[in-house]
């Protein structure tokens, strides 16, 4: 419940990062910091319940808060910044290498470089069949929730990645349907990747 209450109060320094990715010194109001408060909150409440007081729950608690800020900038300007990817790329196998570590999970440790290959290797591959449909952002992406996913098993992997194109057909279908796109508009595909990977963790 404190965590819940901790990931819900973040909604405005968590919308602070994200304005900081913007180009041309976008703010947000607070409807914004208030959807960001709320998104952040569940999330780290579902994790919270689903993980337990684990040695890895820094590193899911982690991707919670890059998956907000990613998915505000995404939406807001069909982006994913390296100055998140990057350093989350250094960042999450650390804080797996020292949860199996401590927890003598090396196997699962396996498992979180294998889950990041595997997807990075298939967003890799779509994007160089269909460049118009998957960016360079979203393979990196790939890598950076496949971390997290593998270190759980081969399951959340499977779950993670099928859920986020379920997920990404869905909302085309839907922004279609209201009149916001069409077949051929180009809708940003990080936020439906970081929801599938959330329904990937909660499978597990």
């Amino acid at each position: 419940m404190a965590l819940a209450v901790l990931g819900a109060s973040s909604g405005v320094p968590l919308t602070r990062a994200a304005e900081r990715m913007l180009r041309g010194g976008r703010r947000f109001g607070w409807p914004v910091q208030v959807v960001v408060g709320a998104s952040t909150g569940a999330l780290v409440a579902g994790v919270a319940f689903v993980l337990g007081p684990v040695e890895e729950l820094p590193a899911y608690l982690y991707l919670v808060g890059i998956a907000v800020v990613l998915a505000v900038v995404d939406i807001t300007e069909k982006r994913l910044p390296n100055a998140i990817i990057y350093p989350s790329l250094v960042a999450l196998p650390a804080l797996l290498t020292a949860a199996a570590w401590v927890t003598n999970q090396w196997p699962a440790l396996l498992g979180a470089a294998l889950g990041a290959a595997a997807l990075f290797a298939l967003y890799l591959l779509l994007a160089l069949v269909a460049p118009g449909g998957i960016g360079l952002g979203d393979v990196k992406l790939a890598a950076v929730i496949g971390f997290p996913l593998g270190y759980l098993g081969w399951t959340p992997v499977f779950v993670g990645g099928f859920s986020g194109f379920l997920i990404g057909s869905l909302v085309s279908l839907a922004a279609i349907a209201a009149r916001r796109a069409t077949l051929t508009s180009s809708l940003p595909f990080g936020p439906s990747m970081l929801a599938g990977a959330f329904v990937g963790v909660f499978f597990s």
